[in-house]
C-alpha cells in the first residue's frame, strides 16, 4: 500500500488549447497516476499572458488544487479583485506587503499537508522587479515549514542560471523545486543526496507546434520585423507537459517523472469542444 504523497504538477498552460488539453486528460492522469494534489502553472492560460478571473475558476473546477502565476499574476484586470478571494490562485511570494493574494498555501491531502510556495526570480524580466528571492525564501521557510515537511517550490525566473543557482541554494531544505518560464520540458528531472527533486523547466501545455504555445508565424513576423506583436495562442497538436512526484511522510522526494501527453482530440474554434 502506497504511503507517500503522489504530486501531479502540469507545465504552464498556455492559452486556449492549453486549457482544453487539461479538461480532456486530467481526469485520466489523475486515475492513472493516483494523484493525492494536482498543480498547475496557469502564467499563460488567458491569451498566453496572465489569467483571468474565469479561467482561474474553471481550471480550478476541472480538477485542479493550486494553480501558480508568475511575473504575468496581475496582466488581466479581473484578476487583481479575485486574488484575495480565490484561495487555490497563488502569486509570488516575493510581491510587496499589502499587494493582493498569496505566496504560499498549505494543501490538506488524505496523507498529510504539503505546502507550495511561489518564487519569481529577478534577472531577465523587464516589467516586474521583485525582492531578492534568495532572501525571501531563507527569510520564509522556518514557518513554511512548521506547517509541513513537505515544501514544494515553484520557481519562475528567465534564466537557466538562476533556477539553477535556487535548486542548489534550498537543497535538502525543501521537497522539490519545479522551474518554468522557458515553456520547454527539459530533460534533468533529478533527486539529490539530500532528498530534493529538481527540474529546470516543467515545460508548457497547449499546442505543440508553436513558438511557447503561441502562433509561430506572428513570432517569426516580430523576429523579422524588430516590432513588438502580441501574438495570438496557437491551437495545432495539443500536448500537456508535466511532472509526477511522489514524496514520503518526511517530506523527502522518493521519484520524480516527466511526462509528455498527447490530446488525441483536436481543438475545433467555435464548436462545443473548445469551451
Amino acid at each position: 500500500m502506497r504511503v507517500g504523497i503522489r504530486i501531479l504538477y502540469i507545465g504552464e498552460i498556455v492559452g486556449r488549447v492549453g486549457i482544453f488539453s487539461v479538461k480532456k486528460l486530467l481526469p485520466q492522469l489523475k486515475r492513472q497516476y493516483e494523484a493525492d494534489l494536482v498543480i498547475a502553472c496557469a502564467n499563460g492560460a488567458t491569451g498566453g499572458a496572465g489569467i483571468g478571473k474565469a479561467h482561474s475558476v474553471y481550471l480550478h473546477k476541472l480538477g485542479i488544487d493550486v494553480l501558480t502565476t508568475g511575473e504575468a499574476a496581475f496582466y488581466k484586470k479581473d484578476i487583481v479583485e479575485a486574488f484575495p478571494k480565490t484561495s487555490w490562485l497563488l502569486r509570488p511570494i516575493n510581491y510587496p506587503p499589502g499587494v493582493p493574494g498569496r505566496g504560499f498555501r498549505a494543501c490538506q491531502t488524505s496523507k498529510g499537508a504539503v505546502v507550495v510556495v511561489q518564487l519569481l526570480g529577478q534577472a531577465g524580466f523587464q516589467r516586474v522587479h521583485l525582492d531578492n528571492p534568495f532572501q525571501v525564501i531563507d527569510a520564509a521557510l522556518p514557518r513554511l515549514k512548521e506547517l509541513s515537511a513537505a515544501v514544494i517550490l515553484d520557481f519562475r525566473a528567465p534564466t537557466t542560471a538562476e533556477r539553477r543557482a535556487m535548486i542548489r541554494h534550498v537543497d535538502g531544505r525543501v521537497s522539490a523545486v519545479l522551474g518554468s518560464y522557458g515553456r520547454a520540458l527539459t530533460a534533468d528531472a533529478s533527486i539529490s543526496v539530500a532528498g530534493t527533486a529538481s527540474i529546470t523547466d516543467t515545460g508548457r501545455t497547449g499546442s505543440l507546434m508553436s513558438v511557447g504555445g503561441m502562433d509561430a508565424d506572428t513570432r517569426i513576423g516580430e523576429y523579422l520585423s524588430g516590432v513588438p506583436v502580441w501574438a495570438k495562442d496557437a491551437v495545432a497538436t495539443p500536448e500537456l507537459q508535466a511532472c509526477v512526484l511522489e514524496l514520503d511522510t518526511d517530506g523527502r522526494a522518493q521519484s520524480i517523472e516527466t511526462l509528455r501527453v498527447p490530446c488525441e482530440e483536436e481543438f475545433n474554434e467555435g464548436t462545443r469542444n473548445s469551451d
